[in-house]
């Protein structure tokens, strides 16, 4: 089966030559999401916690438009540029993940895409 891509306008169109999401078989793989409004493309800087919110509203739309939910992810990898932002991402995060958690990594990055704080990736299962 030829990988398919994902996309959807109530996410951030991708800002480089990639694909919100990419579908093989029943597996999607999500790239990363950044704190951007997709409405604006303009960055949410507030705090962490407000930011980890629109990448994980950002997330969840493409996990729709891929016909999946926070429940069908598998796996997740946040990338932070201050683990001392550990805590409140985690608690944003543990809201949206109410049953079985992902397996996750989480890891301290030197920068991120338009001076981003937080990014988050995903590999989801289709029901």
């Amino acid at each position: 089966m030829k990988p398919t891509a994902i996309a959807t306008t109530d996410a951030p169109a991708a800002i480089g030559p990639y694909s919100q999401a990419v579908r093989s078989g029943d597996l999607v793989f999500l790239s990363g999401q950044i704190p951007l409004d997709p409405k604006t493309g303009a960055l949410v800087q507030d705090t962490i916690t407000v930011e980890t919110e629109r990448v994980l509203e950002n997330v969840a739309a493409v996990l729709a438009a891929a016909g999946c939910t926070f429940a069908d992810v598998l796996k997740t990898t946040i990338y932070l540029t201050d683990l001392g932002d550990f805590a409140a991402v985690n608690e944003a995060y543990g809201k949206r993940f109410t049953g079985t958690p992902p397996a996750r990594a989480t890891v301290q990055v030197t920068a991120l895409p338009k001076g981003a704080r937080v990014e988050i990736d995903a590999v989801a299962r289709v029901p």
